[in-house]
């Protein structure tokens, strides 16, 4: 509810069920940037390059992967996306929050560092405060950097 994306449609198509149409370099580009540089292209946007600036939203922004450079995790989705198909985002993104969550409870249970997991930290840290405001009258972002 706090993102709006959908995550009651019923998908036939599983992400992981489906190969991607198009084949996309991911290692070796010289990170993001050389991601960016390698795919973009000037004039009209084609179906692959829409596909491949959604699977690097996704995989930076959204999903937040651990790797500090693209991966072609997300590709399929990104593809029928792309192609204006519905896909349940909303169910991945909350399975990527219960995993992390996951992670960090071992982690913790077992006395470990947490360190980089990735992830959508940024999710966990925008339900925080949207909770801690209603429920205690506490506003997170502004106690811990006043003057924003």
């Amino acid at each position: 509810m706090l993102t709006g994306l959908d995550i009651s449609y019923a998908d036939d198509n599983h992400l992981y069920d489906c190969k991607p149409e198009h084949k996309v370099e991911t290692r070796n580009t010289g990170g993001w940037s050389g991601y960016i540089q390698k795919y973009q292209k000037t004039g009209p946007v084609e179906q692959r390059e829409h596909a491949i600036f959604l699977n690097m939203w996704l995989d930076k922004f959204v999903f937040c992967c651990r790797s500090v450079g693209p991966t072609s995790v997300y590709l399929s989705a990104t593809e029928r996306l792309a192609d204006g198909g519905r896909f349940p985002l909303g169910r991945y993104l909350l399975g990527s929050i219960y995993h992390l969550l996951h992670q960090v409870t071992e982690k913790l249970l077992l006395g470990q560092t947490i360190g980089n997991l990735g992830g959508p930290w940024w999710f966990i840290n925008m339900w925080l405060s949207v909770h801690m405001h209603k429920r205690l009258g506490f506003d997170l972002l502004h106690s811990a950097f006043p003057g924003t």
